[in-house]
This record gives C-alpha cells, sequence and structure tokens, in this order.
C-alpha cells in the first residue's frame, strides 16, 4: 500500500458499502489519516426509465453502518443524472450500432474518476481512494503507471485503462497488494459490518439485471435471419444488439445442439454463427482499436512486444504493438485471442503495467 508522508491529508474514499471499500477506509484510518467516505449514487431503482435491482438505499445504509464503526464522516454524491447521460446513453448506442461497450470502463472513466475526483479536489480533499485490486506507482518524471493486482482473478486494471493521469495520481489503491481471501480475513478483524457481505453483480452501479430485458427499454426489435457460413438461413434474431461475438446460442428450429455467434452483418442486418466454439471464425489474429488512452499520456515506441487483453478475466495474449497512427493502434496476435467483439475494450500490457488501451474496430 503506498505510504503517505503527511499523515495530514484528507482523503476521500469512494464507499460502495461493500467489503472491499469498507476495508479500504478501515485502513486509511489505522494509519492515522483524516478519512472521510463517499457514497455514490448514480441509479434510482424508484424510477421507471430502465429496469434495475440496485437496491442504492440499502446500500448506502451499509456504508454509514460502516463509517459509523470507523467514527469517520460520509458524503452523498447524487450522480444519477450525469451517469445516464454519460454511461447509459452511450451504452445503449454502442449496442444500437452492433458494438459491446463495457459499462464498468465507461463508469470509471467518467463518474468514479472524473466526476467523484473533481467533487474530491472542490472539497480540499488531497487525495482519494477506492477498494479497485490494481496497484500505482510513480516513476522519476512524476507520472503514474498502473499495475495488475496481486489477486490473479480479482485484478480490475483492465476496468481502470481510461483513468486520466491527474486522478490515477491522486489515487490510493491499498488493497492491489491483497487477495479477497486476506480482505475478508482483515475485514472480520476489523469487525467491520459488512465483512461476510456478497460480492456485488451485475452492471456498475445498476447491479444484477436481465441485461436483454434493459435493452429492450430502449432499443425496438429489429428481426433478422441467422445464418451458417454456408448462408443456410436456420433462425431469426430479434436484434444484433442482443448479441456478442462468441455467445452461445440455442437456436430450437435448427435442431437441439449449439450455436455460437460468430458475426454480425449490419447491412443486411444478419447474424452469423457457426456449430464449435472452437471455429476459426470466432479466433483473431489481428486487433485494431480507435479511441485510445495511454496510462503516461504518450503511447510507447512501436513496434514493441505486449500482450493485449479484449475481456475482463480473459487471459492476455502476446502480440507485437505495430503502429499507433491517426489515433488507431493496430496490432499482430502472436496467438489468436478468442471472441473479439468490436465497441469491447482492448486493453495492452507490459508485463503487469497497463499501458493503456483503447476500442475494438
Amino acid at each position: 500500500m503506498k505510504q503517505l508522508r503527511n499523515k495530514k491529508s484528507k482523503i476521500l474514499v469512494a464507499m460502495s458499502g461493500g467489503v472491499d471499500s469498507s476495508l479500504v477506509a478501515a485502513l486509511l484510518v489505522k494509519q492515522g489519516y483524516d478519512v472521510t467516505g463517499g457514497f455514490i449514487k448514480n441509479w434510482s431503482d424508484t424510477k421507471d426509465l430502465e429496469t434495475g435491482e440496485c437496491q442504492w438505499r440499502g446500500e448506502r445504509r451499509d456504508a454509514i453502518r460502516v463509517a459509523a464503526s470507523l467514527d469517520i464522516p460520509l458524503l452523498t454524491f447524487d450522480f444519477e443524472k450525469q451517469y445516464r447521460k454519460l454511461v447509459v446513453k452511450e451504452l445503449f448506442e454502442g449496442y444500437e450500432k452492433g458494438k459491446t461497450p463495457n459499462p464498468d470502463v465507461l463508469c470509471n472513466e467518467y463518474v468514479k474518476f472524473g466526476l467523484f475526483w473533481e467533487k474530491a479536489k472542490k472539497l480540499g480533499f488531497d487525495l482519494m481512494a477506492t477498494g479497485h485490486y490494481a496497484k500505482v506507482a510513480t516513476d522519476r518524471k512524476g507520472t503514474a503507471r498502473m499495475f495488475r493486482g496481486e489477486d490473479k482473478g480479482k485484478d480490475q486494471s483492465y476496468f481502470l485503462y481510461r483513468v486520466k493521469q491527474e486522478a490515477l495520481a491522486s489515487t490510493l489503491f491499498p488493497l492491489g497488494g491483497f487477495t479477497k481471501t486476506q480482505v475478508r480475513r482483515m475485514a472480520k478483524k476489523f469487525k467491520l459490518p459488512v465483512a461476510e457481505k456478497p460480492d456485488s453483480q451485475g452492471i456498475c452501479f445498476i447491479g444484477k439485471i436481465n441485461f436483454g430485458e434493459f435493452l429492450a427499454k430502449k432499443l425496438k426489435p429489429k428481426p433478422g435471419d441467422i445464418v451458417t457460413p454456408e448462408g443456410k438461413v436456420i433462425g431469426q434474431h430479434q436484434g444484433l444488439h442482443n448479441y456478442t461475438i462468441g455467445q452461445r446460442h440455442q437456436i430450437k428450429v435448427a435442431g437441439e445442439h449449439a450455436w455460437y455467434v460468430a458475426g454480425k452483418d449490419l447491412n443486411k442486418n444478419r447474424l452469423l454463427v457457426v456449430r464449435s466454439p472452437e471455429d476459426a471464425r470466432l479466433n483473431a489474429n489481428r486487433l485494431t482499436m480507435d479511441d485510445l488512452h495511454w496510462i503516461a499520456g504518450r503511447p510507447p515506441k512501436t513496434p514493441v512486444k505486449v500482450l493485449v487483453q479484449a475481456r475482463y478475466r480473459q487471459t492476455p495474449v502476446p502480440a507485437k504493438l505495430k503502429s499507433v497512427k491517426n489515433g488507431r493502434a493496430e496490432l499482430s496476435l502472436l496467438t489468436s485471442i478468442k471472441a473479439a467483439a468490436t465497441g469491447q475494450s482492448g486493453v495492452i500490457y507490459k508485463g503487469r503495467e497497463c499501458l493503456g488501451g483503447g476500442v475494438i474496430t
């Protein structure tokens, strides 16, 4: 955990009501820092604009209980209007175009390390802290560099690749050197009220939902053909936005065996499926990405050998970053990558360091 020289530094901890962020607050309080909790309300389960199971009131109550047990204040920030505009709107627009955007990446960029950090600065806080499983170190030039967390199963650097340099340099990730098991154990030692609370699931700040129903609230059905590589029509889909590359799909009219989504033809509104998850059409040997973001503020010198990851918890594959020109990155993969979908985040690493990444085109 990063140590601060000034014990009087004021730190705003993003407290969600979960065990991870609660332990972050406890660790910083124990070390003697001036800690305040900050609960972010981004989604209301009382509004009928979209469907969700986010029980923000219950999460806030848990955050209040933890703050009370640590004897620290808790502030509440209502970013729901901005969240709907910056994250949910972009999510729907991406799916409508046949892409597969990542809401957690957007949420970190715009809300947790955007709006929340801006509020922290205005309120006079020196730093912020979150419960992400990642590490940050500052190099000799004063540039913040991000690295994977120690827990391979919980590492969240993939979701953080778009965090801006200023926010990253001003953020503490106290859990980066711990495993989830250790976090649970420490939370019990601190006697935190949420020590045994299950991890949250689903979309950032919305919760666990039926994603198809969620998309259906805004995106109208647009039926089209489901076709095989030979061009045979074997069924009908209700909209390409309901599918992502690599997804297993049961098409009843084509028999009982499963099919796998291998491509989308937006012009003809066709969904291409294959029979085997090992079909070569599901693998990519090259990637192009735009909408790039580099942690250090600049791309690495090319060509350079790197690792690239196209999904959270996907095993990264070795690749060569061939060029970065006109806002576009070109990579040739030394090992093919499975189910890389347009709109997903392609995150680039050098060893354990996250260099940045972009949106797969």
